[in-house]
């Protein structure tokens, strides 16, 4: 009855790919950043999976005793792109080889008359902008007007954001979905759209955990859609399940925080009796990557890190857990978007090879490896892309 358990642990990249260049990224690392910013963070069981062999800053500082057999690496990205689509879809052997569209000039005339019609609304902003920042400068316009807030940014996304007593939820979802139908296909065809509520009174907005991202449709040749077909459990917690289309899962839940995020992976994980429990922790990423705060970005490390230890007391023989990213968001980079790096591979449990982090790290050359090496794993036909290091890494 294998199990394994995959945290994404939302752009917490390691350095940055060959590529770098084309994406504008050259000398970006979000964990060395911060490494360096804070001195004093201890991560031991973060450490202790083989972190320090990844990030050379950690190398004297905590490690737990980890009873289990650890082995780390890294990953690179194949595909086109930075964001959070290819990445995730590249964990599950999706490979993007054509990116979607990015709009650095704000959306188009044309499209804006397409979503008036579809919608029914008009918008304000339609511009490249940080959700944090155009809410603050917008919101008080859109309470006053009752028009949504339109924005982009450097990634292919179509976002809409709304005060929930302005804009009731539900509303501001059908104006999302009558969005991500017009922009399935076409020259428009952005990778996500995304509902952004928020509360609150001018000075003090704040986003809520009502978020809801509308992805494209999913290529089936995929772990999950395999694993789901030779009825094994496919359960997500996070923006997973918004990632992936609402399709190829058992059980899924959303989240309002890395907390709130740990705790549903610990109910769910009783509940597995064979499969995958897939998880995204968005809070590295949407709280402190975006926002450039390393000091943040650390601190939400360091309580993961705690949690993560009491995940890993509960592990039993047949669960294997794996740790890893799906881009990078360097807080202390230019701008405030998402960074080309590599990723790391941190996995922990019985099922691996009696060998520590300090006799082996490798780096496989697509985020894909690991879903073909999960696959043979769960001993089962896959269909999508990658090269498994099973004989590597598993007994």
């Amino acid at each position: 009855m294998k199990k394994a358990i995959l945290i994404v642990l939302d752009s917490a990249g390691i350095g940055a790919l060959p590529d770098a260049a084309q994406y504008g990224d050259c000398g970006c690392n979000t964990f060395q950043r911060i490494a360096d910013a804070m001195p004093e963070l201890e991560l031991p069981y973060l450490n202790g999976m083989g972190l320090h062999k990844l990030v050379p800053q950690f190398k004297n500082r905590q490690k737990a005793e980890i009873a289990l057999p650890c082995i780390a690496g890294r990953m690179a990205e194949l595909s086109k792109g930075k964001d959070t689509i290819t990445g995730h879809w590249e964990l599950t052997g999706i490979i993007t080889e054509e990116p979607s569209p990015t709009f650095p000039d704000g959306f188009p005339d044309e499209l804006l008359r397409q979503l008036y019609d579809a919608c029914g609304v008009e918008f304000l902003g339609n511009e490249v902008a940080s959700g944090t920042e155009i809410i603050a400068r917008l919101g008080a316009e859109h309470v006053k007007t009752g028009k949504p807030i339109l924005y982009t940014s450097a990634d292919s996304v179509l976002q809409i954001a709304a005060h929930e007593e302005v804009i009731p939820l539900e509303r501001l979802y059908q104006i999302c979905e009558a969005a991500r139908e017009l922009t399935r296909t076409g020259p428009y065809k952005v990778g996500r759209v995304i509902a952004r509520p928020f509360i609150g009174e001018e000075g003090n907005y704040q986003r809520t955990s009502n978020r809801h991202d509308y992805s494209l449709m999913v290529p089936e040749d995929n772990l999950l859609a395999d694993l789901l077909k030779q009825q094994y459990q496919v359960m997500s917690v996070g923006k997973i399940q918004d990632i992936f289309a609402n399709v190829s899962f058992t059980r899924a839940v959303h989240t309002k925080s890395n907390a709130d995020g740990m705790a549903q992976t610990m109910a769910f994980y009783e509940d597995l009796q064979q499969g995958l429990l897939f998880v995204n922790l968005v809070d590295f990423d949407m709280k402190y990557g975006h926002r450039r705060d390393a000091s943040g970005y650390g601190q939400a490390l360091a309580d993961f890190d705690v949690q993560l230890g009491r995940l890993l007391d509960k592990l039993d023989d047949e669960t294997i857990l794996i740790l890893t990213a799906d881009h990078g968001c360097d807080p202390g980079f230019t701008g405030t978007d998402h960074t080309r790096e590599y990723v790391p591979l941190l996995m922990c449990g019985k099922p691996l090879k009696q060998k520590t982090v300090y006799e082996q790290t490798a780096t496989y050359q697509s985020f894909a490896d690991l879903a073909a090496t999960l696959a043979q794993y769960f001993a089962i036909s896959y269909s999508g892309a990658g090269t498994s290091f099973a004989c590597d890494v598993f007994e």
